[in-house]
């Protein structure tokens, strides 16, 4: 199982939503199942930011 608090501590680099939507499409290839324990704490983190976060896994 893929946590998003996982994404976000082994890829610190990532500044922005739009670049943790990249990692967390890249990271949907080898992964099965995606839960979000964490809000992103970016400032262009949308009101919908769930929704696309697994709209991109799927």
């Amino acid at each position: 199982m893929l946590y998003l608090s996982e994404i976000m501590m082994q890829h610190p680099e990532t500044e922005s939503f739009e670049a943790l939507l990249e990692v967390v499409k890249e990271r949907s290839k080898t992964e099965i199942f995606f839960r979000i324990d964490v809000k992103p704490p970016f400032n262009d983190t949308p009101d919908n930011w769930e929704d696309r976060l697994e709209a991109t896994f799927t």
